[in-house]
């Protein structure tokens, strides 16, 4: 099993970036998280960051036939973006949208989600465990439907 995780802008800037907001954890500490969590559950885990809108879309319709389920964290792009919700649909890859905040909680723009509109499921305001928790729930959503 392969999933692909991909963090939007200004995510590698955790730890330094609004610590009140997004926690004092740094970008690494989520990469080591996302590694092993890849490595308990035996699952090949890539993780990608991009300050670059088209970078995404590149990276989702390159996971076409490669990967099996896709966690992602647009950031910025959450509220923004058609083109990712696009490249999401055009694929047609199981995806779990991340969020580190509680964004609901959050300013009235953050209230929309573009790519919300494809995703499988939302986990939002759990930290960086959030994303040990997408990548869980993908493992079941897919062992599920390949044992069908």
């Amino acid at each position: 099993m392969k999933i692909l995780v991909i963090n939007g802008p200004n995510i590698n800037m955790l730890g330094i970036r609004e610590p009140g907001i997004y926690g004092t954890q740094d970008y690494m500490s989520l990469r080591k998280l996302i590694e092993d969590t890849g490595v308990e559950c035996d699952i090949n885990v890539e993780e990608y960051q991009s300050n670059h809108e088209g970078d995404i879309v590149d990276k989702i319709q390159h996971a076409y036939g490669r990967v099996d389920g896709i966690v992602i964290n647009p950031a910025a792009y959450t509220h923004t973006s058609v083109a990712i919700l696009d490249a999401l649909k055009a694929v047609g890859i199981p995806t779990v949208e991340v969020h580190i905040s509680n964004v609901s909680a959050r300013e009235d723009f953050r209230q929309i989600s573009y790519v919300r509109q494809y995703c499988v499921k939302t986990i939002s305001g759990l930290g960086i465990e959030g994303y040990r928790q997408a990548i869980l729930y993908l493992k079941d959503l897919i062992e599920f439907k390949r044992s069908k």
